[in-house]
């Protein structure tokens, strides 16, 4: 990185702190580059900035993260993730076609149905299908959407998945979303989990957000139902009390704390 190049970095992080987001082609004003030179000093940066949605944001700025990675969210707030798909296997009863999201936060649900369960899974995420194919449950059918695969998310995507969801009849619906704002609604990183999650929340019975307690309180980019459209929202620890607590009573009675 040169000189010139370091100077305009500086210049650009100290416009993004003061606003949050600054638009690309207002970056390159401000540097009085073009946007490609801007372009090529993020890339310079050492992912502290990066570009999202035609705007630049600090890589280490919660509310607009760009980046999700699956092996790392694995870990993360395991004992939560327990706890959630506990909560959510009880909700799950004999006969039932429960639609399973992708994501890591309801892994734990595989190994919590029991054995002799009779149940169908319908999923478009890949780990989800591979981890209740290596159950051995023979009452379980399990239904894999197929279509487009990203890596990103260990998924499939695209018509084929939405079309095949609107043909099933589903009993309940567990969604998982990366933000939940009071006001803002569900959201997720990838814009192709959208149309998957938005099918499965119209055609399914009873609807279920799971959401640990590290989602609440944010957006992420891809915006995809009001929290108006669940049934019931799962969440967990001393953060989800306060968090319903701070809702109306209409909001919080829908609310589960675990």
């Amino acid at each position: 990185m040169n000189g010139r190049s370091a100077v305009r970095l500086e210049r650009l992080r100290e416009a993004i702190r003061r606003s949050g987001t600054l638009p690309l082609a207002e970056a390159a004003t401000l540097c009085e580059v073009s946007e490609m030179t801007v372009r090529r000093d993020i890339a310079a940066s050492n992912g502290a900035i990066v570009s999202f949605g035609g705007h630049l944001v600090m890589a280490d700025n919660p509310q607009f993260a760009a980046a999700y990675n699956l092996d790392a969210q694995k870990d993360r707030y395991a004992r939560a993730k327990q706890r959630l798909c506990e909560a959510a296997a009880a909700m799950i009863e004999e006969g039932d076609t429960v639609f399973v999201d992708c994501g890591t936060t309801l892994m734990p649900l595989c190994a919590l149905l029991p054995r002799e369960m009779n149940v169908t899974i319908v999923t478009y995420a890949l780990n989800v299908a591979n981890a209740f194919s290596q159950r051995e449950m023979p009452n379980m059918r399990l239904v894999v959407l197929g279509g487009l695969y990203y890596a990103a998310s260990d998924s499939f995507g695209g018509q084929d998945v939405t079309t095949s969801i609107r043909r099933l009849g589903i009993n309940k619906a567990l969604i998982s979303a990366a933000g939940v704002h009071a006001d803002k609604g569900a959201s997720c990183f990838h814009f192709h989990e959208v149309a998957p999650k938005q099918a499965a929340i119209e055609h399914a019975a009873r609807r279920i957000l799971v959401a640990d307690e590290s989602k609440l309180d944010v957006m992420r980019a891809a915006f995809f139902a009001d929290l108006s459209d669940f049934d019931t929202l799962l969440t967990t620890g001393d953060p989800g009390r306060t968090w319903r607590d701070s809702m109306s009573d209409s909001d919080a009675s829908n609310v589960e704390v675990v």
